[in-house]
Protein backbone atom coordinates (compact mmCIF):
# COMPACT_ATOMS: atom_id res chain seq x y z
CA UNK A 1 0.00 0.00 0.00
CA UNK A 2 0.79 3.71 -0.52
CA UNK A 3 3.02 5.38 1.98
CA UNK A 4 2.80 9.04 3.26
CA UNK A 5 5.72 11.53 4.50
CA UNK A 6 5.05 13.84 7.78
CA UNK A 7 7.38 16.25 8.31
CA UNK A 8 7.86 19.96 8.50
CA UNK A 9 4.55 20.37 10.21
CA UNK A 10 6.17 19.22 13.20
CA UNK A 11 9.41 21.21 13.05
CA UNK A 12 10.08 23.43 16.29
CA UNK A 13 7.57 21.59 18.59
CA UNK A 14 9.54 19.28 21.34
CA UNK A 15 6.32 16.65 21.17
CA UNK A 16 4.02 15.70 18.80
CA UNK A 17 0.71 17.00 18.84
CA UNK A 18 -1.43 14.06 17.39
CA UNK A 19 -1.96 11.88 20.15
CA UNK A 20 -4.01 9.23 20.11
CA UNK A 21 -6.38 7.28 22.19
CA UNK A 22 -6.57 3.76 20.22
CA UNK A 23 -5.60 3.28 16.78
CA UNK A 24 -8.34 2.33 14.64
CA UNK A 25 -9.00 0.48 11.83
CA UNK A 26 -12.24 -0.51 9.89
CA UNK A 27 -11.97 -4.40 9.55
CA UNK A 28 -10.94 -6.11 6.17
CA UNK A 29 -13.38 -7.20 3.91
CA UNK A 30 -13.94 -11.33 1.93
CA UNK A 31 -11.41 -12.58 4.59
CA UNK A 32 -8.67 -10.17 4.46
CA UNK A 33 -7.05 -9.79 7.66
CA UNK A 34 -4.57 -6.85 6.46
CA UNK A 35 -4.95 -3.47 7.98
CA UNK A 36 -3.58 -0.22 7.57
CA UNK A 37 -0.75 1.87 6.03
CA UNK A 38 2.34 2.60 6.77
CA UNK A 39 3.82 6.30 7.31
CA UNK A 40 7.26 8.16 7.69
CA UNK A 41 8.26 10.59 9.95
CA UNK A 42 11.11 13.31 9.28
CA UNK A 43 12.57 13.77 13.04
CA UNK A 44 12.56 17.73 13.31
CA UNK A 45 15.65 19.54 14.70
CA UNK A 46 13.95 19.94 18.40
CA UNK A 47 15.43 16.89 20.90
CA UNK A 48 12.46 14.04 20.59
CA UNK A 49 12.81 11.00 22.32
CA UNK A 50 11.72 7.77 20.32
CA UNK A 51 9.52 6.96 23.02
CA UNK A 52 8.00 9.73 23.04
CA UNK A 53 7.47 9.73 19.12
CA UNK A 54 6.54 5.91 19.99
CA UNK A 55 3.91 7.47 21.83
CA UNK A 56 2.75 10.08 19.58
CA UNK A 57 2.00 7.19 16.87
CA UNK A 58 -0.09 5.00 19.40
CA UNK A 59 2.97 2.66 19.55
CA UNK A 60 5.38 0.82 21.68
CA UNK A 61 9.05 1.28 21.48
CA UNK A 62 10.04 -2.29 20.79
CA UNK A 63 7.52 -1.68 17.26
CA UNK A 64 9.42 1.49 16.51
CA UNK A 65 12.53 -0.19 17.53
CA UNK A 66 11.91 -3.50 15.01
CA UNK A 67 10.99 -1.05 12.24
CA UNK A 68 13.92 1.25 12.36
CA UNK A 69 16.78 -1.12 13.69
CA UNK A 70 19.37 1.84 12.85
CA UNK A 71 17.30 4.51 14.81
CA UNK A 72 18.97 5.72 18.31
CA UNK A 73 16.90 4.11 20.71
CA UNK A 74 16.61 7.02 22.87
CA UNK A 75 16.94 10.66 20.75
CA UNK A 76 16.99 9.94 16.88
CA UNK A 77 18.92 11.86 14.83
CA UNK A 78 17.39 15.32 13.29
CA UNK A 79 16.29 15.13 9.95
CA UNK A 80 16.75 11.29 9.63
CA UNK A 81 13.50 9.49 8.56
CA UNK A 82 11.29 6.94 10.85
CA UNK A 83 9.06 4.35 9.41
CA UNK A 84 5.65 4.00 11.27
CA UNK A 85 4.72 0.72 10.92
CA UNK A 86 0.55 1.09 11.49
CA UNK A 87 -0.20 -1.54 8.88
CA UNK A 88 -0.63 -4.73 10.86
CA UNK A 89 -1.78 -8.17 10.01
CA UNK A 90 -4.59 -9.28 12.44
CA UNK A 91 -4.02 -12.28 14.90
CA UNK A 92 -4.88 -15.43 14.14
CA UNK A 93 -7.82 -15.71 16.70
CA UNK A 94 -11.49 -14.92 16.38
CA UNK A 95 -12.55 -11.10 16.09
CA UNK A 96 -14.29 -10.95 20.05
CA UNK A 97 -13.66 -8.58 22.38
CA UNK A 98 -9.84 -8.15 23.34
CA UNK A 99 -7.19 -10.21 21.80
CA UNK A 100 -3.70 -9.80 23.47
CA UNK A 101 -0.52 -10.75 20.93
CA UNK A 102 2.02 -10.50 23.67
CA UNK A 103 4.69 -10.95 20.62
CA UNK A 104 4.25 -8.03 19.25
CA UNK A 105 2.53 -5.99 22.54
CA UNK A 106 -0.25 -4.90 20.93
CA UNK A 107 -3.96 -5.51 22.32
CA UNK A 108 -6.88 -5.67 19.30
CA UNK A 109 -9.97 -5.17 20.82
CA UNK A 110 -13.05 -5.34 18.82
CA UNK A 111 -15.75 -3.67 20.04
CA UNK A 112 -19.42 -5.13 19.65
CA UNK A 113 -21.82 -3.85 16.78
CA UNK A 114 -19.38 -2.13 15.19
CA UNK A 115 -16.69 -3.36 11.59
CA UNK A 116 -13.52 -2.00 13.31
CA UNK A 117 -10.90 -3.12 15.22
CA UNK A 118 -8.98 -0.71 17.59
CA UNK A 119 -4.80 -1.00 18.56
CA UNK A 120 -3.11 -0.21 21.96
CA UNK A 121 0.81 -0.42 22.01
CA UNK A 122 1.13 -2.78 25.61
CA UNK A 123 3.78 -3.16 28.12
CA UNK A 124 3.83 -7.30 29.14
CA UNK A 125 5.58 -9.05 31.93
CA UNK A 126 9.67 -9.27 32.64
CA UNK A 127 11.22 -12.56 32.01
CA UNK A 128 10.36 -14.71 35.11
CA UNK A 129 7.16 -12.97 35.78
CA UNK A 130 5.22 -13.50 31.88
CA UNK A 131 2.15 -12.52 30.93
CA UNK A 132 0.31 -15.43 29.58
CA UNK A 133 0.60 -16.98 26.59
CA UNK A 134 -2.15 -19.15 25.64
CA UNK A 135 -5.14 -18.14 27.79
CA UNK A 136 -9.41 -17.21 27.14
CA UNK A 137 -10.69 -15.32 30.20
CA UNK A 138 -12.86 -12.33 30.32
CA UNK A 139 -13.28 -9.15 32.42
CA UNK A 140 -13.94 -9.96 35.46
CA UNK A 141 -14.48 -6.54 37.30
CA UNK A 142 -13.07 -3.03 36.66
CA UNK A 143 -12.37 -0.70 39.44
CA UNK A 144 -11.29 3.28 39.41
CA UNK A 145 -8.43 4.30 41.73
CA UNK A 146 -7.11 0.85 42.23
CA UNK A 147 -5.05 -0.03 45.37
CA UNK A 148 -1.73 -2.31 44.56
CA UNK A 149 -0.72 -5.32 47.13
CA UNK A 150 2.62 -6.46 46.53
CA UNK A 151 3.36 -10.36 46.68
CA UNK A 152 5.91 -12.01 48.91
CA UNK A 153 7.88 -12.81 46.09
CA UNK A 154 7.88 -8.56 45.19
CA UNK A 155 8.71 -7.86 48.40
CA UNK A 156 11.92 -9.59 47.98
CA UNK A 157 13.15 -8.52 44.81
CA UNK A 158 12.34 -4.76 46.09
CA UNK A 159 14.19 -5.34 49.47
CA UNK A 160 17.23 -6.88 47.13
CA UNK A 161 17.56 -3.55 45.58
CA UNK A 162 17.16 -1.48 49.36
CA UNK A 163 13.49 -0.35 48.55
CA UNK A 164 11.10 -1.35 50.90
CA UNK A 165 6.93 -1.64 49.46
CA UNK A 166 3.82 -1.24 51.76
CA UNK A 167 1.72 -4.31 51.99
CA UNK A 168 -0.65 -2.15 50.42
CA UNK A 169 0.03 0.74 47.82
CA UNK A 170 -2.80 3.07 48.00
CA UNK A 171 -4.55 5.01 45.22
CA UNK A 172 -3.52 7.86 43.28
CA UNK A 173 -1.02 9.13 40.76
CA UNK A 174 1.83 7.12 42.08
CA UNK A 175 0.42 3.72 42.19
CA UNK A 176 2.30 1.51 39.80
CA UNK A 177 -0.99 0.31 38.65
CA UNK A 178 -2.31 3.71 37.65
CA UNK A 179 -5.69 4.88 37.63
CA UNK A 180 -8.21 2.16 36.08
CA UNK A 181 -7.66 -1.47 35.77
CA UNK A 182 -9.76 -4.05 34.32
CA UNK A 183 -9.00 -7.43 36.12
CA UNK A 184 -8.58 -10.75 34.75
CA UNK A 185 -8.74 -13.10 38.18
CA UNK A 186 -6.67 -12.69 41.27
CA UNK A 187 -3.01 -12.57 39.47
CA UNK A 188 -3.49 -10.69 36.49
CA UNK A 189 -4.84 -7.24 34.89
CA UNK A 190 -5.22 -4.74 31.89
CA UNK A 191 -3.98 -1.44 33.85
CA UNK A 192 -2.01 1.56 33.67
CA UNK A 193 1.25 3.11 34.94
CA UNK A 194 2.75 5.52 37.07
CA UNK A 195 5.95 5.53 34.61
CA UNK A 196 6.57 7.66 31.80
CA UNK A 197 8.11 4.65 29.46
CA UNK A 198 7.68 1.04 29.33
CA UNK A 199 4.75 0.14 26.98
CA UNK A 200 6.40 -2.03 23.92
CA UNK A 201 8.92 -3.47 26.73
CA UNK A 202 8.41 -6.27 29.54
CA UNK A 203 8.57 -4.48 32.39
CA UNK A 204 5.71 -5.55 34.55
CA UNK A 205 5.47 -8.53 37.04
CA UNK A 206 2.95 -9.93 34.31
CA UNK A 207 0.08 -7.57 34.29
CA UNK A 208 -0.47 -5.82 30.87
CA UNK A 209 0.20 -2.44 31.42
CA UNK A 210 -1.22 0.56 29.06
CA UNK A 211 -0.36 4.21 28.72
CA UNK A 212 -3.02 6.57 31.32
CA UNK A 213 -5.09 7.54 28.27
CA UNK A 214 -5.46 4.37 27.02
CA UNK A 215 -6.31 2.51 30.04
CA UNK A 216 -8.79 5.17 30.84
CA UNK A 217 -10.19 4.99 27.34
CA UNK A 218 -10.29 0.81 27.76
CA UNK A 219 -11.99 1.57 31.09
CA UNK A 220 -14.91 3.08 29.70
CA UNK A 221 -15.10 1.27 26.52
CA UNK A 222 -15.05 -2.20 27.46
CA UNK A 223 -17.75 -3.64 29.41
CA UNK A 224 -17.43 -6.92 32.40
CA UNK A 225 -17.51 -10.27 30.87
CA UNK A 226 -15.38 -8.93 27.31
CA UNK A 227 -13.83 -11.70 26.29
CA UNK A 228 -9.81 -12.03 26.24
CA UNK A 229 -7.50 -13.85 24.44
CA UNK A 230 -3.94 -14.03 25.02
CA UNK A 231 -1.90 -14.89 21.76
CA UNK A 232 2.08 -15.62 21.27
CA UNK A 233 2.43 -14.75 17.95
CA UNK A 234 5.84 -13.67 16.39
CA UNK A 235 5.06 -14.40 12.86
CA UNK A 236 1.67 -13.90 11.19
CA UNK A 237 0.14 -14.17 7.94
CA UNK A 238 -2.36 -13.29 5.83
CA UNK A 239 -4.07 -14.47 1.81
CA UNK A 240 -5.77 -11.47 0.85
CA UNK A 241 -8.59 -11.84 -1.46
CA UNK A 242 -6.51 -10.80 -4.61
CA UNK A 243 -4.05 -13.59 -3.65
CA UNK A 244 -1.53 -11.63 -2.01
CA UNK A 245 0.02 -13.28 0.61
CA UNK A 246 1.91 -11.58 3.57
CA UNK A 247 3.76 -12.34 5.87
CA UNK A 248 4.35 -10.37 9.58
CA UNK A 249 7.46 -11.54 11.96
CA UNK A 250 8.32 -10.03 15.43
CA UNK A 251 11.31 -11.06 17.51
CA UNK A 252 9.88 -13.76 19.48
CA UNK A 253 10.08 -13.81 22.99
CA UNK A 254 13.31 -14.88 25.35
CA UNK A 255 11.98 -18.17 26.98
CA UNK A 256 15.52 -17.99 29.25
CA UNK A 257 17.89 -15.32 31.04
CA UNK A 258 20.26 -16.85 28.47
CA UNK A 259 18.51 -16.16 25.50
CA UNK A 260 17.00 -12.63 26.73
CA UNK A 261 21.20 -11.95 27.69
CA UNK A 262 22.81 -13.37 23.91
CA UNK A 263 23.33 -10.88 21.30
CA UNK A 264 21.93 -13.38 18.78
CA UNK A 265 18.42 -13.26 17.55
CA UNK A 266 16.13 -15.44 19.34
CA UNK A 267 15.05 -18.51 17.32
CA UNK A 268 12.08 -18.74 15.43
CA UNK A 269 9.64 -21.21 16.21
CA UNK A 270 6.89 -21.57 13.21
CA UNK A 271 4.11 -24.07 14.09
CA UNK A 272 2.95 -26.50 11.04
CA UNK A 273 0.24 -24.31 9.70
CA UNK A 274 2.90 -21.38 9.44
CA UNK A 275 5.35 -23.68 7.24
CA UNK A 276 2.20 -24.64 5.18
CA UNK A 277 2.03 -20.92 3.99
CA UNK A 278 5.80 -20.42 3.62
CA UNK A 279 5.81 -23.48 1.81
CA UNK A 280 3.44 -22.42 -1.00
CA UNK A 281 4.67 -22.58 -4.41
CA UNK A 282 4.55 -19.05 -5.23
CA UNK A 283 6.73 -17.83 -2.38
CA UNK A 284 9.93 -15.88 -2.97
CA UNK A 285 12.79 -17.28 -1.33
CA UNK A 286 14.70 -14.78 -1.26
CA UNK A 287 11.95 -12.36 -0.09
CA UNK A 288 11.25 -14.92 2.73
CA UNK A 289 14.90 -15.17 4.13
CA UNK A 290 14.81 -11.04 4.12
CA UNK A 291 11.32 -11.30 5.98
CA UNK A 292 12.30 -14.36 8.22
CA UNK A 293 15.69 -12.52 9.17
CA UNK A 294 14.80 -8.80 9.40
CA UNK A 295 11.97 -9.42 12.07
CA UNK A 296 10.56 -5.68 11.02
CA UNK A 297 7.23 -6.60 12.32
CA UNK A 298 6.35 -4.91 8.92
CA UNK A 299 4.15 -7.11 6.45
CA UNK A 300 5.68 -7.87 3.29
CA UNK A 301 4.57 -9.56 0.28
CA UNK A 302 6.35 -12.80 -0.46
CA UNK A 303 4.46 -14.31 -3.89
Amino acid sequence: MKTSIISALFLGLTTLSTALVAKEYPLPANGGRLIGDNEYFVVPHKKLTLEGIAADFQLGLTNMLEANPSADPFLPHPQSTLLIPHQLILPDAPREGIVINVAEMRLFYYPPGRNVVEVLPIGIGQLGTDTPENWVTKIRRKKANPTWTPTAKMHKEYAARGEKLPKVWPAGPDNPMGLFALYLGNLYAIHGTNASFGIGLRVSHGCVRLRNEDIEYLFKSVPVDTRVQFVNQPVKATVEPDGRRYLEVHNPLSQTQEEFNSAAPSMLQLTPKMVRFIADKSTQSHVLKRVLDDRSGIPTQIN
